[in-house]
């Protein structure tokens, strides 16, 4: 597995190796010992989660307080621009964001670590997206950040208007955002 660092170094794009011949491909999605041998990290996935989303649908940018879920993302049909802003106070990249496209193609996968809200657009067509979490989903203590706060300097890259949930309509500014 190959690591690339963001412009946010905790937050990762993994590529898994692929072993494609006539018949196809196969690869390893998610192997604990390789992806602790690769990051360093010893995380433990409670929950997996899967999203379908038609184009220019943007989902986030969600977190939860109390309960912060790592995510690792992967995407199996589509492309995606997948977008993690920092939310740790103590962070010398508090509020900045690490933005890339994701799709299903490449079998790119994102690590996007607990104290990140996290949110992505749908650049085709649809795009279905299978994720785990460290944590467990908890509607009390999910939070959303406001998808175009100017603050974040998040430029996505859509084509027309934004197809958004009220939740997601509706988010904090990051200046005026609840958080830990």
């Amino acid at each position: 597995m190959n690591v690339i660092r963001t412009a946010i170094p905790d937050v990762l794009i993994l590529e898994p190796k692929v072993f494609r011949d006539q018949r196809g491909f196969f690869l390893e999605a998610y192997n604990k010992r390789d992806f602790r041998a690769a990051t360093g990290l010893d995380v433990e996935f409670v929950q997996d989660n899967h999203s379908w989303s038609a184009k220019n649908v943007i989902r986030g940018l969600h977190y939860q307080l109390g309960q912060p879920q790592g995510k690792l993302i992967r995407v199996v049909a589509g492309e995606i621009y997948d977008v993690a802003v920092d939310l740790r106070r103590s962070s010398s990249t508090f509020g900045k964001a690490a933005c890339f496209p994701l799709n299903a193609a490449n079998h790119r996968m994102a690590w996007i670590p607990p104290g990140f809200a996290h949110g992505f657009l749908a650049l085709s067509n649809y795009a279905e997206i299978i994720y785990k979490a460290t944590d467990f989903y908890a509607p009390e203590h999910e939070r959303t950040l406001l998808w175009n706060d100017a603050a974040l300097g998040i430029r996505w890259p859509i084509e027309g208007e934004p197809i958004l949930a009220d939740k997601d309509r509706r988010g904090a500014n990051l200046s005026c955002a609840e958080l830990e």
